[in-house]
């Protein structure tokens, strides 16, 4: 078949994947096998249409409408202004823009967790990537996750010693700059045994044309364990952002999640957690807040392979104007899981006439002696709540704008580092009142 009569989605992919040779090679072999595998995937799998039940509410047309490359070289980054996105309490950030490690923006403390970039690691560091990058992610049916691995270079490596604990969050900043730029962010955490640390993942850009973001984090929690995981998604209103997000948990490992998507026209976050030992527990916490004609979807996945594990998820959803917000979360409990204890809630709010959300919890339990509930609302804000605000003398606007905001705020509330979570709690005050 000619590239001239190959499907329009086809042709997409082999012009994302043109610059893919020209990635220097990395001394690492096993990254450049990993890297090799990748490609070939691409090369024989599609980008989902709404006939793949995965993706039947979300359109990635817009996307494949789109030209994109990976920026080389330095670009404008010098004229980079990090300080309006910098934490306060962490001590390392590493700062990536368009996918490009930026070390002159970035900042390492000597103390805490190990923190590198992908391309720069030494022997030990190596003997870990090896061991860990590509284990958890799989990318043998997903696109985006083989893209995303095509093109693995630069990234963020953090790897937390056995017994240590951070107080201070390590920061990974990633800054979309340039118009019509493909960024392929990649993270690998690997939490020793009896360690604890909390990471922040970043997106937020500096232009407001299009570009697209495909990300990839991978996080291995050691026994006894603990990884506060946040991850915040502000990126530019004309841009496309896929991510994918893979945990593994060995026992009594425990792992917080907590994901905030509030900009990009289009969204996509799939999340797979995998207990696979006994006695791993999780907790994922999700907001969405969207509005105008914004697509935001998210797709979890909890697998309970082993006894004793318990996970607890709540995902909401405020949703104005024209836009679509879609969540999909499945909790599977395997025969072997015995004593699983699990729940998860979604709940969403509409704030308009035109605003749509398709929710989908879902419980596939094989194991007769657990515990598990599950449940979704869909609403609007709710009409005696108003009534008893405007008669303490708010207005009707400022009403609605204080519910939506209490509605959204218990999910970030949830975030353990201050100055962020007061940063998009004003983010949240702002979205509401527009």
């Amino acid at each position: 078949m000619t590239s001239a009569t190959k499907p329009p989605a086809t042709g997409y992919l082999e012009s994302l994947l043109a610059g893919q040779p020209l990635l220097p090679a990395s001394p690492l072999s096993s990254l450049n096998a990993l890297r090799a595998q990748a490609v070939d995937r691409v090369g024989v799998l599609t980008v989902p249409t709404l006939r793949d039940e995965e993706w039947r509410f979300t359109d990635l047309s817009p996307l494949t409408r789109q030209t994109f490359q990976p920026v080389r070289g330095r670009g404008t980054r010098d004229a980079v202004d990090t300080k309006r996105f910098e934490l306060a309490e962490a001590a390392t950030r590493l700062v990536f823009v368009d996918g490009v490690y930026a070390p002159e923006l970035s900042q390492v403390a000597s103390d805490g967790p190990l923190v590198a970039n992908l391309a720069d690691v030494d022997a030990d560091q190596g003997e870990i990537v090896a061991r860990h990058l590509g284990r958890y992610a799989e990318f043998d049916d997903d696109v985006f996750a083989a893209l995303n691995t095509a093109f693995v270079h630069d990234g963020a490596l953090v790897i937390v010693p056995g017994g240590s604990t951070s107080a201070a969050p390590v920061h990974l900043l990633f800054i979309a700059l340039q118009k019509d730029a493909a960024s392929y962010p990649r993270c690998l955490i690997v939490a020793g045994r009896g360690s604890a640390a909390t990471v922040v993942e970043d997106f937020v850009a500096l232009t407001d044309e299009p570009y697209f973001t495909d990300a990839v984090t991978e996080i291995a929690i050691a026994e006894d364990a603990r990884i506060d995981h946040v991850r915040v998604q502000r990126e530019g209103r004309q841009s496309f952002h896929i991510g994918n997000g893979a945990v593994s948990l060995a026992s009594n490992a425990r792992f917080h999640s907590v994901s905030i998507a509030l900009g990009a026209r289009l969204s996509r976050y799939n999340l797979k957690i995998e207990q696979t030992a006994d006695g791993a527990s999780c907790t994922v916490d999700g907001l969405a807040v969207i509005a105008e004609r914004q697509v935001a979807d998210t797709h979890t996945a909890i697998d309970h392979l082993k006894p004793h594990g318990v996970s607890r998820q709540l995902h909401k959803c405020i949703v104005g104007g024209a836009a679509h917000a879609v969540f999909n979360g499945k909790i599977f409990v395997h025969p072997r899981a015995q004593h699983t204890d699990s729940s998860q809630s979604s709940r969403n709010l509409l704030l308009g006439a035109k605003a749509q959300v398709d929710t989908k919890p879902q419980l596939e339990i094989f194991a007769d002696d657990v515990k598990c509930a599950h449940g979704a609302t869909v609403g609007r804000l709710d009409d005696d709540a108003l009534f008893y605000l405007r008669s303490r003398g708010l207005t009707d606007a400022a009403a609605r704008n204080l519910l939506t905001y209490a509605f959204g705020a218990e999910v970030v509330d949830r975030i353990p580092v201050a100055s962020l979570r007061k940063r998009l709690e004003a983010a949240l005050l702002d979205q509401t009142t527009r």
